[in-house]
């Protein structure tokens, strides 16, 4: 069954990828529901589920510092990537480098999607249905914004298409994973906290930006409001 699901994430992950590719011409929209996607899944999906797996062992307060230093760390490796990118002559350097970062994470992340999977089934076949679900219903997104950070960063289609296929393949290699190893549920609520904060800082401080230069604000705000209220109500039915 694990398997079976890891296989559903790829599809997920990569019919978003797709659909991103086919409608790049409205990118700008695209971006400003990725932008409300990513947020969403930070505060309505890792957050919540780092705190209620850390606060067996952290307070809330120490789970919610380490969110802030994932932001933290982002940022830091971002100003980094944006610092070595000036140190070269090729000025698509930077937000090359850029985009590849931003879609690293979604691909660290999307691997720890399907650890998540391995891990719940470890439990029970019950809770990993119920966190299969909740993996399910981002994934699509997880493919929409991956190829828009390489798309907004100046990266071309194979670019997009590489860094899309090795999202979809992530959660599947995440699952195959535990039958090799096991990890708490403390350690995994910390990991999924650096995570949110990796989300907040590219939601808030990249894709959301990005959405509104040299376009009209009003339909690039809607489409951010529709990402996080469709990312949310999905959330909300697979934790039912």
């Amino acid at each position: 069954m694990p398997i079976i699901i890891s296989i559903a994430t790829f599809v997920f992950t990569l019919l978003g990828g797709l659909f991103a590719l086919r409608f790049k011409d409205k990118l700008h929209l695209i971006l400003g529901f990725s932008a409300g996607a990513v947020i969403a899944v930070a505060f309505f999906d890792l957050m919540p589920e780092a705190i209620s797996l850390g606060s067996k062992t952290y307070s809330i307060s120490t789970i919610t510092s380490v969110v802030a230093a994932g932001f933290i760390l982002y940022m830091i490796l971002d100003r980094l990537v944006v610092m070595h990118g000036h140190t070269h002559n090729d000025e698509h350097a930077e937000p090359t480098r850029r985009g590849k970062l931003g879609a690293g994470s979604l691909s660290i992340h999307s691997f720890l999607d399907g650890v998540a999977i391995g891990i719940a089934f470890q439990v029970s076949a019950a809770v990993g249905l119920i966190v299969a679900v909740a993996v399910l219903v981002h994934d699509f997104s997880d493919g929409i914004n991956t190829v828009n950070l390489i798309l907004k960063n100046k990266g071309d289609r194979k670019d997009a298409m590489r860094w899309l296929i090795v999202d979809a393949l992530a959660p599947v290699l995440g699952v195959i994973s535990t039958l090799f190893f096991t990890l708490s549920a403390t350690a995994l609520g910390i990991v999924l906290a650096i995570f949110s904060g990796f989300f907040l800082y590219i939601g808030a401080s990249d894709l959301l930006p990005e959405s509104h230069h040299a376009h009209p604000t009003k339909w690039t705000t809607i489409m951010t409001v529709l990402g996080v209220a469709i990312l949310f109500i999905a959330i909300k039915i697979a934790s039912l």
